[in-house]
């Protein structure tokens, strides 16, 4: 993600991974930056569309330096998978081919997916699954203290993570690093209270912030958020040193494993009862980018809609624990494993990071993590630190 950001257009003239008139017959090459855990859906698409497949994973901060090298000596792969806010910037680049092409429309998915892969009016991205942002609690820790519903508001959360502090432990934690991981936890705050990317000035986005300095000078979330990762968050949840987390669903496996850890999920909480969670959209989405080899492609779009297609979203949320692109299949993963099913919820009404700015999203998720340093390490009050990280280069 951090590599997107200094992402810029190319104007490609001919992207063709094949001389003209050249037939490559060779296994379709499918590159993502996910691990082997998922070759097994890949290989099961391959077996449905009778398509030999070479699976290639390029480690993530290395995909999209390998993507602009690939465009430029016309040596793309057939399917490229992208993280879902990179999807308009290659699109922009003219790397990718419309889904169109290949009888993809998007119909059946959630709006945001389809939203996160489309640019110009096009769609150029489907994923299968999807994640987002719930809050992970501790059934005991609450039941300690005699706390007997999950919160629903900002002063009911504020409230419960004082009880739930204690010498040793923090009653709430969550990312507030300084990369766009801090901006993307940020985000559910920021739009459930009805703030907005496009001015980070707003009283909105201000109350948002101002909520998260309230909890730090609490003494309920520790001073070192500020340079946690969502990794060390779980960690300190894990450990016992903290009660609600603010975390998504890839992290269910692990915490499976942990025999004494007794948790459960809610929705993140609004300031007010009658607004709605608004949690930003993650996941990946699977791409057909124009190789030349106008077969290969067509090949290609097969096989993504095959990865895209009901029966596999299904499979591959049970695979990777998030939540399937079709409500429809989503509501039966939940129905099977109910602990994604506050995800299932929360979806329903995430947001692409790149809906409302496009491209320009990465500049726009820069200004949010400084304004909130900024507040978070007592630089600067809530309202002048966003006015400050709005400007032209946040004064650190």
């Amino acid at each position: 993600m951090a590599v997107a950001a200094v992402l810029v257009p190319l104007t490609l003239s001919a992207c063709g991974g094949a001389a003209a008139g050249v037939r490559n017959t060779g296994p379709l090459v499918i590159q993502d930056y996910y691990d082997e855990l998922r070759d097994p859906l890949y290989q099961a698409c391959a077996r449905r569309t009778g398509l030999d497949i070479q699976v290639n994973h390029i480690a993530g901060p290395g995909l999209i330096p390998k993507v602009l090298q690939q465009s430029s000596s016309r040596t793309l792969p057939d399917v490229l998978m992208l993280d879902n806010p990179d999807v308009q910037q290659i699109a922009e680049s003219g790397a990718l081919s419309p889904l169109s092409d290949y009888g993809m429309h998007g119909e059946g998915m959630t709006p945001g997916v389809v939203k996160a892969g489309t640019y110009a009016g096009e769609l150029y991205g489907l994923a299968p699954s999807v994640n987002t942002l719930s809050i992970f609690y501790n059934k005991a820790l609450f039941k300690a203290a005699g706390i007997t519903k999950v919160p629903r508001t900002w002063d009911e959360l504020r409230a419960t993570a004082k009880r739930l502090t204690a010498p040793g432990r923090y009653g709430f934690a969550m990312s507030n690093i300084n990369t766009y991981e801090g901006s993307w936890q940020f985000l559910p705050f920021m739009w459930g209270n009805g703030g907005t990317e496009e001015d980070i000035t707003t009283p909105e986005t201000v109350q948002a912030l101002q909520f998260l300095v309230d909890l730090r000078n609490d003494g309920s979330m520790s001073k070192s958020s500020i340079i946690w990762s969502q990794d060390d968050v779980i960690d300190q949840f894990i450990a016992g040193k903290a009660a609600m987390v603010v975390n998504g669903p890839w992290q269910i496996p692990a915490l499976r494993k942990q025999r004494d850890v007794d948790w459960g999920t809610f929705t993140i909480p609004t300031r007010l009862a009658s607004q709605t969670t608004v949690a930003p959209l993650g996941g990946e989405l699977f791409t057909v980018p124009r190789t030349g080899d106008r077969a290969r492609m067509a090949d290609a779009g097969r096989f993504v809609k095959c990865l895209v297609s009901p029966e596999q979203q299904l499979e591959t949320a049970k695979v990777t624990q998030t939540v399937p692109t079709n409500p429809e299949v989503a509501e039966r993963a939940a129905a099977e494993d109910p602990a994604i099913a506050t995800f299932v919820t929360t979806v329903r009404t995430a947001r692409s990071r790149t809906a409302m700015l496009g491209p320009d999203w990465p500049k726009a998720a820069t200004k949010i993590y400084n304004g909130v340093q900024l507040a978070l390490t007592g630089k600067a009050p809530p309202a002048q630190a966003l006015r400050l990280a709005q400007g032209e280069g946040a004064a650190r």
